[in-house]
Order: C-alpha cells, then structure tokens, then sequence
C-alpha cells in the first residue's frame, strides 16, 4: 500500500542531549539498532524514485521511494515486509535489478505522543533526528515539544543531507562505518 511520510530532519544534533530531551517529554526509548540496505535505481538517471531493500535488524522491507518535493509530507512510499534480505536481493538480482549501493547507519528509535523518532547516525555526516508523525502539523508540533522552530526542520532525502556535507552519496558504492 502506498502512503504519504509526514517526516522531517532536525540536523546536526548532540545525539546524547537530544535522545535525554525525548525521554524528559515522556517518549519511550525502543533502542537502537544497526540497519543495512541495499539501493537500486528505478529509471537511471530519475533521483525522485528508488527501491530500497532494508534489513532494520528486526524487519526486511522492500520499499519504492517516490518524491514530489522536499517539504514534510513530499514523498511516498509503497513497502511491504520481506523474508530474507540477501535472498530477497538476489531475487531483484535475477528480476534486471543491480544494487547501485551498499549503505548502513545506526538508528536509535523513540515514541512520543504517537509521534516516532529516529536519531540517525551515518557514516561521514553529523548525525540527525527525523520526526515522523500522522500529518504534517503533527510534525511540526513534536519538533516543536522537543524544541525546534519549523524553520530547523528539512524534507531533504539523505542524499541532499550528504550533499550539503559535500559528499556525494551517489558516487560511494559501499557505505559502512568500518569504512567511514
């Protein structure tokens, strides 16, 4: 099934001051885990859609990524859960599918007030929370409980997160913290 993401990022954070913040609001700490996936063009050269392959450490997902534009609320998704992750990349394999990338971040993950966040920490960029919540107003006013302005949030995609790192995700094939 196809659903719109009412998410958004808060950059460049103190992992530790921000995780501390969530629990004082009263969220509740889910842990963090290791996530690995596997990235695959849809139509060379189109940026707006991918496929993902993700293995969250509990869940393999195999999603299509679809982005209108870069506010909260721009991009679609269409996923369902999966068995195996390397069998399952071996299917899209014989389906014409290459992997164009191999990338893995950490994820420590809350709830609050129905509202779930994420404290991403990838390889080669400061780490960020991303805010996802039913609607965009409840985006908005979670970050603003933890005490972000609209005005800190983006909808960029982690490839123009890299970007504005001055890294170019699309030319690094292998995205892992050993390395980094």
């Amino acid at each position: 099934m196809s659903a719109i993401e009412y998410e958004a990022k808060v950059l460049d954070i103190d992992v530790g001051q921000v995780a501390q913040r969530i629990l004082d609001k009263g969220g509740t700490d889910l842990g963090e885990v290791l996530q690995r996936r596997y990235v695959y063009d849809i139509a060379p050269g189109d940026a707006s859609r991918w496929v993902r392959l993700r293995d969250t450490g509990s869940q393999v997902t195999l999603t299509v990524k679809e982005i209108d534009s870069e506010t909260i609320g721009g991009t679609r998704e269409t996923e369902t859960a999966v068995g195996d992750f390397e069998t399952t990349n071996t299917l899209l394999g014989k389906l014409g599918y290459a992997p164009k990338a191999y990338q893995e971040n950490r994820r420590h993950s809350f709830t609050l007030d129905g509202a779930r966040l994420e404290i991403d920490t990838w390889p080669r960029i400061p780490a960020y929370l991303e805010i996802e919540a039913d609607s965009r107003a409840e985006v908005v006013r979670m970050a603003a409980l933890l005490g972000y302005t609209e005005a800190e949030l983006t909808g960029e995609n982690t490839t123009k997160v890299y970007a504005r790192y001055g890294t170019e995700l699309a030319t690094i094939t292998d995205l892992r913290f050993d390395a980094a």
